[in-house]
């Protein structure tokens, strides 16, 4: 299992102390000293759809100038977008098989890890 993230996020800890707890094995990467490949960004837009882990609540895309913000019409630009700028990413990522999930909810957590 996979889990992507940024380490001084408090939901990325959040999901890493719950992991911990429970005993759930994982391999980290912090998308701030790693970044994260076209070829993921891809991958997930793929199974999940890039709305569904553009961050559009964070302080990153907040900050954004509206002229950038305008400018994204299209499934590439908001990849290229994200893999310029990681932080606009839901965390933390779990990729665990099949499964895939954006952020931290222990009910959806205890569900797919059977705790």
């Amino acid at each position: 299992m996979k889990v992507y993230g940024i380490t001084n996020c408090n939901t990325v800890k959040k999901a890493l102390d719950w992991l911990k707890a429970n005993d759930v094995a994982y391999e980290f990467q912090d998308f701030k000293k790693l970044g994260v490949s076209t070829e993921k960004l891809q991958e997930w837009d793929n199974k999940a759809g890039y709305e569904k882990f553009l961050n559009k609540q964070g302080l990153t895309w907040k900050q954004l100038d509206p002229a950038v913000k305008e400018r994204i019409k299209t499934k590439e630009d908001a990849l290229q977008l994200l893999q310029q700028k990681t932080s606009m990413i839901k965390r933390p990522v779990i990729e665990d098989g099949g499964f895939l999930y954006f952020g931290f909810d222990e009910a959806t957590y205890k569900q797919h890890f059977n705790k």
